[in-house]
């Protein structure tokens, strides 16, 4: 199928690569003549892992062409809306861009098209695309709107893509729906070669939920907000860890086992960011709002997940007692492992109030410094972790990069002024006897301080300080 993708952002870009690689034709636009002119080149705006291979492979191979949006729409039987709908001030989605590519179509356009909106959207945008193409539009255009919306996670993207657990279109036409069927007939029949993992040998075919265009609108919304809030109900569960002597992990795993809850996203830390969570679950709250439904809920899983960085700092004040000149190195800036992406990180939220309050930052993520660095002033950017260890009295870390797991104890230690580390995404939890016979303090969030542990029985001594899950403050 001849199929066109407007917008080559995160979304757009991953979904024309994707497609491509399981057999049609696409052409990728932007507005933007820069990321086109790059993407032409061979580069990407943005890292996604594997991602520059396939859209290499499917570019020089044609079935993934760049160009013009009126390209796109001339030529293609499918139109997939992929653009940005960055939050106004009040955090309503801006759909202004929605809007121009809905009114382009109704221009250009004639014959029939499938236009889809696959951007995340509030409930009812497929009416107010229908209604922009039937103000606008030509008498010679036929169209079908549909909603398909992405649940792309950034650093594996294209195994959501490729095996994903649903496909989920909202479509007011059995014409609409063989469409799709026909879009994503080798997803649906997991018939390809797998460009991700080359030897998938158990596939398990993803679940085609077909559903009106409201629903699968509300949908999307309403999966980000529920992931949210598991995130901010773990962290409020690890408060109460930290305040009872409590294991959060041992919570959170016996929680998890429950099928009818799963153990995912039930990850204790310094709360959620990235572009999707904190923009959806604003919009989500609107949305209801205008609705006269009380979504109080998730005003309230909003504000938890805000609390978790000044509750980070103070865990950091607890241990350094004075930040003012303090060397700290931070370990990871990205809103999570396997991206470039720091919108909305609450990694660059620490950073900033530490840079406030007069520490001096050695800051190192392996994917994420350049975009960092159009955000982050005052801070001393490093070429790798143990450069931004030296000489620092603690390491924080901010993002769980796998790399951070594969540490040389000895070298790390013989770098830092003290032995202390700060895990906010408890990463290094099984690492803690290791980390102990090198003389490391390490500080995890919601376990329980060792303060009221009694003496080890018949040793006559408290317990190690590593035996408990929190480092006592020194002082």
């Amino acid at each position: 199928m001849k199929i066109s993708i407007v917008g080559a952002g995160y979304v757009g870009l991953t979904t024309a690569a994707c497609l491509a690689e399981i057999g049609h034709h696409v052409l990728c636009s932007d507005n933007d003549q820069g990321k086109l002119a790059l993407l032409q080149g061979g580069k990407l705006p943005f890292y996604e892992p594997n991602l520059a291979q396939l859209v290499a492979k499917n570019h020089q191979s044609g079935r993934l062409e760049f160009g013009s949006t009126e390209l796109g729409i001339d030529r293609s039987e499918a139109i997939f809306i992929c653009v940005g709908t960055p939050p106004l001030n009040n955090g309503e989605a801006d759909l202004s861009a929605i809007q121009t590519v809905a009114r382009e179509i109704a221009a250009r356009a004639r014959g029939y098209r499938l236009i889809v909106e696959k951007s995340t959207v509030p409930v009812q945008t497929a009416r107010q695309i229908k209604r922009e193409l039937a103000l606008y539009g030509s008498n010679e255009l036929d169209y079908e709107v549909a909603s398909n919306p992405e649940f792309l996670r950034e650093g594996c993207a294209l195994e959501d893509f490729f095996h994903p657990d649903r496909i989920v279109v909202g479509v007011e036409s059995k014409r609409a729906e063989e469409q799709f069927r026909e879009i994503y007939r080798p997803v649906l029949d997991q018939s390809f070669a797998c460009p991700v993992h080359a030897e998938c040998r158990s596939r398990v075919k993803p679940a085609f939920l077909v559903t009106d265009t409201n629903s699968s609108e509300i949908i999307k919304h309403a999966s980000n907000s529920f992931l949210a809030m598991k995130i901010s109900y773990i962290n409020l569960i690890a408060d109460l860890c930290e305040a009872s002597g409590a294991d959060v992990e041992k919570v959170a795993e016996g929680i998890g086992l429950d099928r009818r809850i799963g153990r995912a996203f039930l990850r204790p830390g310094i709360g959620f960011g990235g572009f999707c969570f904190p923009k959806d679950l604003q919009a989500f709250v609107r949305i209801a709002e205008k609705a006269g439904c009380d979504f109080s809920l998730l005003r309230e899983v909003e504000n938890v997940n805000l609390a978790r960085v000044p509750k980070f700092i103070e865990k950091v004040r607890q241990e350094l007692w004075v930040l003012r000149g303090k060397k700290i190195a931070i370990w990871g800036l990205a809103f999570k492992p396997n991206t470039d992406d720091i919108r909305f990180a609450p990694s660059l939220a620490v950073v900033k109030q530490l840079v406030d309050e007069g520490a001096h930052l050695q800051v190192y993520d392996p994917e994420a410094m350049p975009n960092a660095k159009r955000q982050l002033t005052g801070v001393t950017f490093c070429d790798d972790l143990y450069s931004a260890a030296r000489g620092a009295e603690a390491i924080l870390i901010l993002t769980e990069w796998e790399q951070f797991q594969r540490l040389d104890w000895e070298r790390l230690g013989s770098l830092l002024h003290r032995k202390l580390v700060i895990d906010g995404r408890n990463m290094l939890s099984p690492s803690k006897e290791q980390m102990a016979a090198h003389g490391f303090e390490y500080v995890e969030i919601g376990r329980g301080s060792q303060a009221s542990e009694p003496a080890a029985r018949g040793t006559g001594r408290t317990a190690n300080k590593m035996d408990a899950p929190k480092a006592v403050p020194i002082g």
